[in-house]
């Protein structure tokens, strides 16, 4: 029996090649494989597959699933094997399909990439292709733990006892969804080793945990959502989505941790994640040269790097009735065009940016009344606006030339993409791989622009994007108690330094309770800060406050960005903290609800000024509800 190992920074992940294909072998732990009692399973329904289609399994489920009927046997061939990545063909002659799997590890992060690559001699119609199949040890049963939420509520953390049975979480809206995020955690119902399993995909998508009752391992599957046929023609081939795993014997924390890790890997230089001012609360649609400027002043003096002009800078776009699609400069509202704003921007010491939204076209604009035929059908108005298809070659062009246009006719230095509406019908395949083509093109054709993904708040997060952009907009909710319960869930998954958060003056929705313009400060800092409110309305104290609070950010800000994460309790307590740690610096971002005691927090390493138990003690003394601590590692 030939095995392979792969390793990663600290562990490996090993296959082996048996009669029945490319299985398991080792990963955090040996993986048992214990021969079938009864005669209801076959052996490849047993075994820790790598990839199973239906009809190599039998009894229980597989990754791909051909139309028809169609009983696929396929069998392995060549495999190709270094440290970091191993390529095994398997091939099912009759039907004319061979399938590539790919497993690619790294010296410098925990995560194992796993994907395939479907090849067809004839005409297929799948009606599931998923692109690996996950053999967690960690049975009989799970610890499922998932992110779920609604649009202001993402990132909520569920965590369910699965002792047998199947669950699936998934998106229909054609995008990664504000309902579920693609990611699992699990872990061994009695506690134990914690593995995680993400799929780097932003448009329609499914993740499958099915528990075997009694069986070692939990299987984990996902792709692109499987409710709607894949065609693929003779000679063409179909590269999956791509899935990472991790493992950690620190539970689900330490997933957590080797996820940012790894993402870290992703990320441009910190240039790319500055202090953004955006106007959209000080001026919704009501977008004025003068106003703007006053507004600049304003963010200037507290310390912006980057002032971005959000919805209502284009022609006819008065209201979200109309507009969108109609990409220039409106002719009233800036008669001179956008020189005299960008320059006055840029003049007071900051970065310009703006607003876009490529993917969506209102029915009142002059693009959809020239083109209504590159609208995804069927014609069902959200927000007002229909779809874009980009997965029509013509409209990826016209988006890719509107983009050099704006990005070439202006000093653009920042751009912040949105998407408010779900696509029709799921969206498909060729959409969301246009959308990553447009986003690699923005990253490659213009480095010196920032890129923020979003979709009504946290409606497009995931791997992919986040290897596409600079940083991602969490939620459309900003009320400071809310936000950080999302923030407390995202971490979980992603990393600190592409979490965009902004200071405003909007209420929370859920938790009213009063905070204060440092708790909101705080809250924003935890990771890429932003100011969203109407700095105009604001007294000259609160303005020097912000500048104080600002100043206090740059000081933490490549602690936050790069250091290792822990959670002191959680936003649901009557006080908790977030700490990131670098190799000479612990920062403590604390939060306390009214006539909480002071925080007692140990930092799990050696601080100066810590007590003799190693613990440190938060006081509150930035705000009564909110406190930021800044210790110096010892040694």
């Amino acid at each position: 029996m030939t095995e392979w190992e792969l390793r990663t920074a600290g562990s490996s992940y090993a296959v082996r090649a048996t009669q029945l294909g490319l299985e398991l072998a080792h990963w955090g732990r040996p993986v048992r494989v214990v021969p079938p009692k009864g005669s209801f399973e076959t052996p490849a329904d047993i075994a820790p597959l790598e990839f199973a289609a239906a009809g190599t399994r039998h009894a229980q489920a597989a990754e791909l699933l051909v139309a028809g009927g169609v009983a696929l046997r396929l069998v392995l061939g060549s495999v190709e094997h270094t440290d970091h990545r191993l390529r095994a063909l398997l091939r099912d002659d009759d039907a004319g399909l061979e399938v590539e799997l790919v497993v690619q590890t790294s010296p410098d992060h925990e995560v194992v990439e796993r994907w395939a690559v479907l090849r067809a001699e004839r005409d297929l119609v799948l009606h599931r292709a998923f692109g690996a199949g996950w053999n967690v040890p960690v049975g009989p049963g799970a610890r499922v733990g998932t992110l779920a939420g609604a649009w202001s509520r993402e990132c909520t953390p569920a965590e369910v006892d699965l002792p047998a049975g199947q669950l699936s979480v998934g998106s229909r809206q054609g995008i990664t969804s504000h309902t579920y995020a693609p990611v699992v955690v699990l872990r061994p119902r009695d506690g134990g080793d914690a593995y995680g399993i993400a799929l780097a995909w932003s448009g329609s998508w499914r993740l499958g945990v099915d528990a075997v009752p009694f069986r070692e391992v939990v299987r984990v599957s996902g792709g692109i959502a499987d409710e709607g046929p894949i065609e693929l023609a003779a000679g063409e081939e179909l590269e999956t989505p791509h899935l990472l795993g991790v493992h950690s014997p620190d539970g689900p924390a330490g997933v957590a941790r080797a996820w940012h890790a790894y993402q870290r890997r992703l990320a441009r230089g910190p240039e790319h994640r500055p202090i953004v001012y955006n106007s959209w609360y000080a001026t919704t649609f009501d977008v004025r040269l003068e106003h703007q400027l006053a507004l600049a002043d304003a963010a200037a003096e507290v310390g912006v790097e980057v002032f971005v002009v959000d919805d209502g800078w284009f022609r006819g776009r008065t209201s979200d009735r109309a507009g969108l699609g109609d990409w220039f400069v409106d002719e009233h509202k800036f008669p001179d065009g956008l020189a005299p704003l960008v320059d006055g921007v840029r003049e007071r010491g900051m970065r310009f940016g703006l607003w876009v939204e490529p993917e969506a076209v209102s029915p009142d604009s002059d693009l959809y009344r020239a083109h209504p035929e590159w609208v995804h059908r069927p014609l069902i108005t959200l927000r007002n606006q229909y779809v874009l298809d980009l997965g029509n070659p013509e409209v990826e062009a016209w988006v890719a030339a509107m983009l050099h246009r704006l990005l070439t006719e202006h000093p653009i230095s920042y751009l912040k993409w949105d998407m408010n509406r779900a696509i029709p019908l799921g969206g498909s395949v060729a959409h969301t791989r246009a959308y990553h083509r447009l986003m690699r093109m923005l990253r490659e054709e213009f480095p010196h622009v920032t890129v923020e993904a979003c979709a009504g708040g946290g409606g497009r997060v995931d791997n992919a994007v986040l290897a596409v952009s600079d940083v991602v907009w969490p939620s459309d909710e900003t009320g400071p108690r809310d936000r950080l319960a999302i923030q407390h869930g995202f971490l979980s998954a992603y990393p600190p330094h592409v979490m965009s958060s902004w200071v405003t003056d909007e209420p929370d929705r859920l938790d009213t309770t009063p905070a204060s313009l440092e708790f909101r400060f705080v809250v924003a800092m935890a990771g890429v800060l932003g100011i969203g409110t109407d700095l105009l309305a604001w007294t000259p104290r609160m303005r020097e406050r912000a500048r104080e609070m600002v100043a206090l950010y740059r000081e933490i800000r490549p602690v936050v960005h790069a250091g290792e994460v822990t959670w002191h309790g959680s936003p649901a307590d009557p006080a908790c903290a977030v700490q990131y740690t670098t190799d000479d610096r612990v920062v403590l971002l604390a939060w306390a609800r009214p006539g909480a005691d002071p925080l007692r927090v140990h930092p799990g390493v050696a601080c100066r000024g810590a007590a003799a138990d190693g613990t440190v003690e938060v006081p509150f003394r930035l705000a009564p509800d909110c406190d930021v601590l800044v210790l110096d590692r010892d040694g």
